[in-house]
């Protein structure tokens, strides 16, 4: 049996979203060095606060003023911190109640070791020096003996407030295709296309998924099918996409190639984008070095009967 393929994949983006009057507050007030709670119904502070009550789900806007100081309540050390985390050296992540807050706070405390973080330890908020309106503000807890400081007053009205937030989302992981999409890639770099047909339906999965999703029986007899096919539907793409050097508008069609009981994706070239229509039959163009075909274009072939591909819509 050849080789399972497998890689390391990282998926990331980065995420905008705007902020309604509570959380601008919030964020707003942390590049201020001031710490916003909200009032719920029951009389509790909420800390982070929350748009809606989670006892009436009404919208609640009663903003509060709570201390840079608290209490933790639960705790678990890290021994080794990952990417992105607060800190780089070995810390505990920590429940803190703010003084004045009815909830707590999740964020990581700078000590020395696990011997010297406990439930109950008093604890301040350590500021970044470059503060932005994130919770990022928040550098770290520390720990604290003193007295909780005399608040500020805010009430949340600040000068520039922030309105939107970038948040960099990622996944870092290992991707194994598996035994059955080994062989479709692995085929791939000799310009061919398999798939495996299911000894019940006897429906060709392109790409092989090692077992029918319908009759839920396993995979193996591996089948070669197209290169040509048949664009089943198809969609004109009008934004460009920043990993893409491709020009807009492009088609992004299905494409059942010939003997497959399912239509795979492809891009459509080598034809005007408003002349590309359902039933259009088509063969992959490769480039060199290429593990898959770069786009499929007509094969001048007249259009295919719409009853033989109608199935794969």
């Amino acid at each position: 049996m050849p080789e399972v393929l497998k890689a390391p994949l990282v998926v990331e983006f980065p995420f905008t979203r705007s902020l309604g009057p509570v959380q601008s507050a919030f964020l707003t007030g942390l590049r201020e060095r001031v710490v916003l709670g909200v009032r719920a119904s029951d009389g509790r502070v909420l800390v982070p606060p929350a748009e809606y009550d989670p006892v009436t789900a009404e919208e609640i806007r009663d903003l509060v003023e709570v201390a840079p100081t608290g209490t933790v309540t639960t705790w678990a050390w890290n021994h080794v911190p990952r990417r992105g985390q607060p800190l780089t050296t070995p810390f505990a992540w920590v429940l803190v109640r703010l003084d004045g807050a009815g909830t707590a706070l999740l964020h990581a405390l700078d000590a020395p070791g696990p011997d010297a973080v406990r439930t109950g330890m008093r604890v301040r908020i350590r500021w970044a020096e470059e503060r932005t309106g994130a919770i990022t503000d928040i550098a770290c807890f520390e720990p604290y003996d003193g007295e909780a400081p005399r608040l500020t007053g805010a009430t949340g009205e600040f000068e520039d407030p922030v309105t939107g937030i970038v948040a960099p989302a990622r996944l870092d992981y290992i991707y194994s295709p598996g035994r059955a999409q080994t062989a479709y890639i692995n085929a791939l770099g000799g310009r061919r296309t398999v798939g495996e047909r299911c000894p019940s339906c006897r429906k060709v999965y392109v790409p092989p998924r090692g077992a029918c999703p319908t009759c839920g029986v396993a995979t193996d007899e591996q089948v070669e099918v197209g290169p040509r096919g048949t664009v089943t539907t198809f969609c004109i793409v009008n934004i460009k996409a920043k990993n893409l050097d491709i020009e807009v508008p492009y088609v992004y069609a299905h494409i059942a190639l010939d003997g497959a009981g399912l239509a795979l994706h492809g891009r459509i070239g080598g034809i005007p984008y408003d002349e590309v229509r359902m039933g259009l039959r088509v063969e992959p163009v490769w480039t060199e070095g290429a593990r898959y075909p770069d786009h499929y274009r007509p094969t001048g072939e007249p259009d295919a009967d719409y009853d033989t591909y109608r199935e794969m819509l």
